[in-house]
């Protein structure tokens, strides 16, 4: 299966946070399954990290280090996904997470998340 890591799946996963949760744990660690990050997940890390937002505990350059490290493929923003968003319906005000769903389904990929919102964008999501 292709997974795409929501921001703070990502982040929990890296920092080997009990927040993750077993299922998604398990899902990101079987080896049959190819773990993908949106370059958005890593611009939303560089920005919220910046502002000083406790919530990011490493800067999107090391967030970007420790993807590749544990073996997490890129996922870029191409002009489909942006456009994309056009045509999800508005159950989600976040820019980042609205642009993970449709790269979830552009692709198709399941977008592993904890976010309540996020999950109501149909099968493409796998809330963990």
């Amino acid at each position: 299966m292709r997974l795409l890591l929501d921001t703070q799946i990502m982040l929990w996963a890296l920092t080997g946070s009990s927040r993750l949760g077993a299922t998604a744990h398990a899902l990101i660690g079987d080896p049959a399954n190819e773990v993908y990050v949106s370059t958005a997940s890593i611009w939303e890390i560089a920005i919220k990290h910046a502002l000083g937002r406790g919530d990011m505990p490493v800067s999107g350059t090391r967030a970007a280090e420790l993807c590749a490290l544990a073996g997490y493929r890129e996922l870029p923003v191409s002009w489909d996904h942006a456009a994309r968003v056009d045509t999800l319906p508005p159950l989600h005000a976040d820019p980042f997470d609205r642009i993970l769903v449709a790269q979830a389904d552009t692709e198709p990929m399941r977008l592993l998340s904890r976010d309540s919102a996020v999950a109501g964008y149909g099968a493409m999501v796998l809330p963990v």
